[in-house]
């Protein structure tokens, strides 16, 4: 059987890839440390199960709009306007299965052949491959670990051609956990304005902050780079609903339009009832995120101490998500021979950053339990130790 060219232009998540590896192992009672999953080990809060439970029982089970449930939709909205300081309303907004599906959505709408797509690297492993598939072609900024992996205005402008159409922004970072400061932001937008794009802002982790770090929405700036931004959020994190699979894109009607057109011969609506469970989600109280962002706090400052125990490692101090992003260039190895023998000597897994545009580099997930942490982290400085 003859596969279309696009299927070979692309790589399999190796985030997901990893994580399920690791998951067979364990099934085999192989005793896995698993620092590779994006995921909380949190149950999700029981608020907001019990609002889908209610829904269930209430028989919505049936199709649903494309778009969205409105009463869902009409919350986004009037979080992105009370929090995020975005002047959305519902008909600004599609409800998606999963942050990553809002982001494919968003690239079939938008980007066509000769397109260029500017990311800045370390980047989440499915931005590349997102483009690929629409047909555009991605342009790799890479950041330094000096300047925390954030991409400066300089860099920005000198990647910019006749051709960029959209330049995507993820603050809280994936892999990296960079948080971009006000000052940053605004001078990020200026060039945005000035070279007339468009910019995704990727927003999954903005309630998993720390040391007094601050989300800022960049379309919140001011009208004009608020006119150019689009907003791509969900629940997967913030709220322990990775399985959900809901998320959002918001931005000018226009656009919205064009993705509710492209769901509508894709997957149509999302789940009706589990819709019902996001609406709690936002409406009720946010007690939930502090008490996972408290363990995250001290899971993060554990792993943080263990690395700087560690010969021939570092890794610079995560504001944002739940990720440490550790350079292993002094061990010898590249990622995935790293990683794999990690996992094969040690029984830990993690994920090579060559799967984020960075080969130098591991990334570790603290959204784990402190057992599995101490254990994994010893392991680690194990096998570091048996290279020198």
């Amino acid at each position: 059987m003859k596969l279309a060219a696009r299927v070979h232009q692309i790589t399999p998540s190796q985030t997901l890839e990893i994580s399920a590896q690791a998951k067979e192992m364990k099934a085999e009672g192989i005793d896995v440390c698993s620092l590779s999953a994006g995921e909380p080990d949190f149950g999700t809060p029981a608020h907001i199960t019990a609002a889908a439970q209610r829904a269930l029982d209430e028989g919505k089970t049936k199709y649903g709009a494309v778009q969205g449930e409105l009463e869902l939709r009409e919350a986004i909205a009037r979080r992105a306007r009370t929090k995020n300081h975005l002047d959305y309303s519902a008909e600004n907004v599609i409800v998606t299965n999963g942050g990553k599906h809002s982001l494919f959505n968003l690239m079939l709408a938008l980007i066509e052949p000769r397109d260029e797509v500017i990311i800045p690297a370390p980047y989440w492993v499915s931005y590349p491959e997102m483009v690929k598939l629409a047909g555009g072609k991605e342009v790799i900024v890479k950041t330094e670990a000096a300047r925390g992996y954030k991409i400066t205005p300089e860099q920005l402008r000198a990647a910019i051609t006749p051709h960029t159409k959209l330049f995507i922004f993820n603050s809280p970072s994936n892999p990296t956990g960079a948080v971009y400061t006000l000052d940053e932001i605004g001078a990020i937008a200026e060039v945005i304005v000035e070279k007339d794009l468009l910019v995704v802002a990727d927003e999954i982790y903005e309630n998993l902050l720390y040391d007094g770090a601050e989300h800022v929405s960049i379309g919140s700036l001011n009208q004009e780079i608020f006119q150019r931004t689009i907003l791509s959020n969900g629940f997967a994190k913030s709220y322990s609903m990775t399985g959900w699979r809901i998320g959002y894109i918001a931005g000018a009607v226009e656009l919205i339009k064009g993705i509710t057109k492209i769901q509508s011969h894709s997957t149509s609506n999302v789940c009706t009832f589990a819709q019902y469970g996001a609406i709690a989600a936002l409406e009720s109280s946010q007690d939930c995120i502090k008490e996972m962002l408290q363990a995250f706090c001290y899971r993060r400052q554990v792993m943080l101490s263990r690395i700087d125990a560690i010969p021939k490692v570092s890794c610079p101090k995560p504001y944002g998500a739940f990720y440490l992003f550790v350079d292993i260039s002094a061990t010898g190895l590249k990622s995935q021979e790293f990683c794999q023998t990690l996992l094969k000597e040690q029984k830990v897994s993690a994920i090579p950053g060559i799967a984020f545009g960075a080969d130098e580099c591991i990334r570790l997930s603290y959204a784990t339990d402190m057992t599995t942490i101490e254990k994994g982290m010893t392991r680690l400085k194990q096998f570091i130790n048996s290279l020198i």
